[in-house]
């Protein structure tokens, strides 16, 4: 369609990374856009560096008006929820809705054939969201194929967490907190910085509901046992497939039925 642009946009993650490969020569004048909260993992914006790489023409970088913890302040501390997503509406959608305007887009989204999922993208009526893996039937192993074709691989983080998205992300598994307190103690310590587990009101503003991350921290070494007998009874019910494959599966298990933001996960 003349006037068309086509926009993919990218998370940090293996799913948006896999439809970027997948897509490149299949639409040449993508445009690859990556939503920028200013609170991402340092190894996110070192796999952009290398997909950018890849791909051969940039990512635009999206900033969103105010800083995170400018919001913040804004939504009187409360902390971003499951239930209150104010974090990917003003950090990640409204940036995304400014830089495509009142053009005609279409909006490559990367669900794969075995999920079961939709999600808010936009309901901006110059928006529509298309699914190419849904359409072709890629599924998860499909993804890691993809990547591990061209030579991109997973991101650095995928050695302790599967999503990607803000280091303080309310949809980390308990055993992903663990990880960013061993591996970037510095930002798990910031993100303790955030919550206020005892107030006047007696009200708790925690990432966690119910558990605040000094809470975490203290029984750390359980939650790395429990995760372990997680990961051992999905090898056990699994044959010939990757680590890498049941380490994503086992935060899988962990879900607790609500689904991430797709411009945060995928």
């Amino acid at each position: 369609m003349p006037g068309m642009r086509h926009i993919l946009n990218l998370s940090g993650g293996k799913d948006s990374t896999a439809l970027a490969v997948y897509m490149r020569d299949r639409v040449p004048d993508m445009e690859y856009v990556f939503c920028d909260t200013g609170k991402e993992l340092p190894e996110t914006y070192e796999y952009l560096n290398s997909v950018e790489a890849f791909l051969g023409t940039p990512i635009v970088r999206l900033n969103a008006d105010y800083s995170f913890d400018h919001y913040l302040e804004i939504f009187s501390g409360f902390l971003p929820s499951a239930r209150m997503r104010w974090c990917t509406r003003d950090l990640k959608l409204r940036p995304f809705e400014r830089y495509v305007g009142d053009d005609p887009v279409m909006s490559y989204v990367g669900i794969r054939a075995d999920e079961y999922r939709e999600g808010y993208i936009s309901h901006k009526a110059n928006i529509t969201a298309v699914y190419p893996f849904k359409e072709d039937g890629v599924n998860k192993a499909g993804v890691f194929r993809i990547l591990d074709e061209v030579g991109l691989g997973l991101p650095e983080y995928y050695k302790w967490r599967t999503r990607s998205g803000c280091y303080f992300c309310f949809f980390q598994r308990k055993a992903e907190w663990v990880g960013l307190k061993e591996n970037h103690p510095e930002l798990f310590n910031l993100a303790k910085t955030y919550e206020k587990p005892a107030t006047d009101t007696g009200r708790r503003y925690t990432w966690m509901p119910g558990e605040s991350l000094d809470e975490l921290e203290a029984r750390a070494t359980q939650i790395k046992a429990d995760y372990k007998v997680t990961l051992a009874r999905l090898e056990e019910r699994s044959t010939n497939r990757p680590l890498i494959e049941l380490f994503d599966d086992a935060h899988d298990e962990d879900d607790e039925g609500e689904d991430p933001c797709l411009m945060c996960d995928l």
